[in-house]
């Protein structure tokens, strides 16, 4: 899925208004998603075999859909503990889950991984899911992320990497900010204004905020090689390690 105008279509008519919505309120993040899909796609044709994929926060499905459209030989589990945005994301990819290429878990990250056997999936995928973590709780995922892929398994994650020059990081988010209140305030969007700023306050908290040395480092701690971050946007970056 290298075409953006093909990726921007396919996706406003299966997730429509939710994709359209937050492709204007951050682009990164849309972008993302599809980075997200492309890598997966990559590796899943090196082999004509079933891919096993486990997705963490599938939210309403726009990674999910990302995911699905890189390659026909994905069986996919999409993992989301907020019963609201799965919901949506069932209804949104009804087809593919009747094709049996997609199941649905709902609970939390550290539950699902601990439920499946060493060794037992070929990539895991995610985007803009591990930076919502507590440090610890992401540490102990991590290490569970791991254990559950096999060897030679990726790890593709497109997420909130905050640079480790603080000062920079600290002007790319106030750009950041700006931008919502631009945009949101320009369409009459106080609400969805007010939502940002208070998950952005959250993102960038102490025990949440994702720095590149220390999420690198955590990888490795886990035991991951090959570890790469590239693709960087501001505060956004592609991450990929192999087991």
């Amino acid at each position: 899925m290298s075409n953006n105008k093909n990726f921007d279509a396919m996706f406003s008519g299966v997730i429509g208004q939710e994709y359209q919505m937050l492709k204007l309120i951050c682009p990164y993040a849309t972008e993302m998603s599809r980075l997200v899909g492309e890598a997966v796609g990559e590796f899943c044709r090196t082999t004509n075999a079933t891919i096993n994929v486990l997705e963490l926060g599938g939210g309403t499905g726009i990674t999910t859909l990302a995911i699905l459209a890189a390659a026909k030989n994905i069986n996919l589990l999409s993992v989301d503990n907020e019963p609201v945005m799965q919901a949506q994301a069932k209804q949104n990819l009804k087809a593919w889950t009747e094709a049996g290429t997609l199941t649905f878990c709902g609970d939390d990250a550290l539950t699902a991984l601990q439920a499946l056997p060493a060794d037992s999936i070929d990539l895991l995928a995610s985007a803009y899911t591990l930076h919502n973590f507590e440090h610890n709780y992401r540490k102990q995922v991590l290490t569970e992320i791991y254990r559950t892929l096999k060897p030679g398994g990726r790890f593709i994650n497109g997420d909130r990497y905050a640079l480790d020059d603080t000062a920079a990081h600290t002007r790319n988010t106030q750009q950041e900010v700006a931008g919502y209140f631009k945009i949101l305030t320009g369409i009459n969007r106080l609400d969805l204004l007010e939502h940002w700023i208070i998950h952005l306050f959250n993102d960038e908290s102490e025990n949440h905020i994702m720095r590149e040395a220390v999420a690198i480092s955590q990888l490795a701690d886990a035991g991951f090689q090959k570890i790469e971050l590239k693709l960087r946007m501001d505060v956004n970056a592609l991450l990929t390690a192999v087991k």
